[in-house]
C-alpha cells in the first residue's frame, strides 16, 4: 500500500511537470519571427504614421492645413512631439531582428530592402530632430548598450547615402523571394521598384545635404548609369502604401472622430496659393464650405494660420465659412450631406514619388548640379505626374475632375521662365503642392530653401520664428542623459528654432 502511495505520487509528479512545460509556451507568443512578417509590420506601421505625423503637424506646419480648435499645433506650441522619435526606434528593433535573420547574406531581398527602411527612417529621425542615436542603435538586446551615444548628423547622413548604395547593389544580385513587401508586393518586379527607391531617396537626401557639401560627383554618378542606379521613371515606382476597404488596414484617419478631424481646416495659404495658379487640384484638398453650399454659390474657403482659439472658431463668420478637409482622406462620419460616403482604400501613405524626385532633378538642373537632362522638362514632368497621380487617387464617385487644364503649364504663374531665382520658386511652390500628406517632408524641405514662405500667423507663441526643429523627448534626460547633454553641447540648445547641421 505504501508502494502504491509512492509510485501514484511519482506518477502524478511527473503528469504535472510534462503539464506546466506545455501550459508555459505561449504559441500566440513566438520568440522568433520569420523576416516576411518583421518587414510587413515595419512598413505598416512606419507608413501608417507617416500619415498621422502629416495630419497632426506635418499639413499645419507646411501650411497646407490650419487648426480652427486646440490650436497650438498652429501657434509653434509644440512642447514634445515625440511620435516620429518612438516609431522610428520601436520599428528598428524589428528591423534589427530582419538583419540578425539573413547576416551577411547580401543576395538575401530582406538586406536590401531593410536598408532602405533603416535609411529612410533614420533619416526621418536626424531631420526632425539633428543629432540622435544612429550607429548604435539598435543594440541594447544583442551588446547590451542601453544607452547609445547621439551621432552628428554629418555622420548620419554619411551612414544613411552609404547604406542606400549597398541597398542597390545588394538587390541587383539577390533572390527574387520577397513575401511580406506590402509596398510593391514582393516578387522580381518589386526588387527593381526597391532598387529604383534606394537610387530615389539617395538624390532626394544629397540635394539636402548640397548646403553642406559638394555632391555633384554622387549624383552624376546616379544618373549617368540607369542600368546600374536605377530610379523612378513613373507613377507606377512610388513608394505609397495602399490602404484596403476591410479593417484594420484601413486608411489612417477612416476611424477619427468627426470632431477630432474637423478641427482641422484648409489652409488659406494653400486657397491662396492654388487659386493664383488656376489649379485643379486644389477641389482634392478642400471641399466648399457649407455656408456657401447652402447659398448655392459652392466656395473652397480657408482659415489663415495661428490664429488664437477664439479667432480660429469665429474667422469668416464661423465654422460653416471655413472649409473642411477634401472628401478623399475624410473619416467614415466625416462626409457632407448629399456626398458619396468616404473610400477608406482611396488615400496612400507615401514615401517618395515620381513627382519629388522630378523636382529634385529639375532643381538640381537650374542649379547646374547635374548635367543630364532639360530643368524645364523635369519641371514640366513633376507638375504632370502630380495631377495623373491625383486623378488615379480621387474616387470618381466624388464628381472631382482633376484634369491639368490645357493651358495650365503655359500661364504666367507656371510656365518655366524668368530669372533663376524665379525658376526656383516656381520649382519650390510645386514641390510644396506634391508633398501634400507626406509626413513633413514639405517642412524638411522649405528649412532648406525657405520657399515657399511661411508667414508665423498672427498668434504665434515662438516670437514670430516658424521651428526648425522638434525638441529630444524628455525621457531621453532620464534615460540617456550623459549622450543626450552631449549632443546639445554640439548642436546647441534644445529648443525649436536651433537649425542642425545640414540646415545651417
Amino acid at each position: 500500500m505504501k508502494f502504491l502511495k509512492i509510485f501514484l505520487l511519482a506518477g502524478l509528479l511527473s503528469s504535472c511537470t510534462h503539464d506546466f512545460s506545455d501550459t508555459n509556451t505561449n504559441d500566440n507568443n513566438p520568440t522568433n519571427v520569420t523576416p516576411d512578417l518583421l518587414l510587413s509590420g515595419v512598413i505598416k506601421n512606419m507608413m501608417s504614421n507617416q500619415v498621422n505625423t502629416a495630419w497632426g503637424i506635418g499639413n499645419i506646419v507646411a501650411q497646407h492645413h490650419a487648426k480652427i480648435q486646440f490650436v497650438n499645433e498652429d501657434r509653434y506650441l509644440w512642447g514634445e512631439q515625440n511620435g516620429v522619435w518612438d516609431d522610428v526606434y520601436n520599428n528598428y528593433r524589428n528591423l534589427q531582428n530582419i538583419f540578425t535573420a539573413v547576416g551577411g547574406d547580401s543576395t538575401n531581398p530582406y538586406l536590401g530592402v531593410s536598408l532602405v527602411l533603416k535609411s529612410w527612417m533614420f533619416a526621418l529621425a536626424t531631420d526632425t530632430y539633428g543629432d540622435v542615436p544612429y550607429s548604435e542603435a539598435g543594440r541594447a538586446k544583442l551588446e547590451g548598450k542601453y544607452q547609445p551615444k547621439y551621432d552628428d548628423q554629418e555622420s548620419i547622413y554619411a551612414g544613411i547615402l552609404a547604406d542606400l548604395k549597398k541597398a542597390n547593389s545588394y538587390l541587383a544580385k539577390s533572390g527574387t523571394t520577397l513575401d511580406g513587401d506590402i509596398l510593391y508586393g514582393g516578387g522580381a518586379n518589386a526588387i527593381l521598384k526597391w532598387r529604383k527607391l534606394a537610387n530615389s531617396l539617395r538624390l532626394r537626401y544629397l540635394l539636402r545635404l548640397s548646403k553642406r557639401k559638394d555632391v555633384n560627383a554622387e549624383m552624376a554618378e546616379i544618373l549617368s548609369d540607369p542600368s546600374t542606379y536605377p530610379v523612378f521613371t513613373d507613377n507606377a515606382d512610388n513608394a505609397e502604401l495602399k490602404y484596403l476597404s476591410a479593417a484594420p488596414n484601413q486608411w489612417p484617419l477612416y476611424d477619427a472622430r468627426v470632431g477630432s478631424f474637423d478641427e482641422f481646416r484648409v489652409s488659406k495659404t494653400l486657397v491662396d496659393r492654388l487659386t493664383t495658379l488656376n489649379d485643379p487640384r486644389l477641389k482634392v484638398f478642400g471641399r466648399p464650405s457649407q455656408r456657401s453650399v447652402t447659398a448655392n454659390a459652392p466656395k473652397i474657403e480657408g482659415i489663415p494660420n495661428g490664429l488664437s482659439d477664439v479667432n480660429a472658431l469665429a474667422y469668416n463668420g464661423g465654422v460653416q465659412g471655413v472649409s473642411r478637409v477634401g472628401y478623399t482622406f475624410a473619416c467614415l462620419v466625416c462626409n457632407d450631406i448629399g456626398q458619396a460616403a468616404p473610400d477608406p482604400s482611396a488615400p496612400r501613405a507615401l514615401i517618395m514619388t515620381y513627382a519629388e524626385l522630378q523636382f529634385t532633378l529639375a532643381e538640381a538642373r537650374e542649379r547646374n548640379m547635374i548635367t543630364v537632362g532639360d530643368a524645364t522638362t523635369y519641371y514640366n514632368n513633376g507638375i504632370t505626374a502630380n495631377f495623373n497621380y491625383w486623378k488615379s487617387i480621387v474616387p470618381s464617385q466624388y464628381g472631382i475632375d482633376v484634369t491639368m487644364p490645357p493651358n495650365y503649364l503655359t500661364q504666367a504663374t507656371v510656365a518655366y521662365t524668368g530669372t533663376q531665382a524665379e525658376k526656383l520658386a516656381k520649382i519650390a511652390l510645386q514641390k510644396w503642392v506634391a508633398y501634400y500628406f507626406n509626413g513633413l517632408e514639405a517642412w524638411f524641405d522649405w528649412r532648406r530653401t525657405g520657399m515657399p514662405e511661411i508667414v508665423p500667423g498672427p498668434s504665434n507663441l515662438n516670437n514670430n520664428q516658424v521651428p526648425v526643429r522638434f525638441i529630444y523627448p524628455q525621457k531621453e534626460q532620464s534615460l540617456n542623459g550623459g549622450n543626450r547633454g552631449d549632443a546639445v553641447k554640439r548642436q546647441g540648445a534644445d529648443n525649436l528654432n536651433t537649425r542642425m547641421w545640414i540646415a545651417k
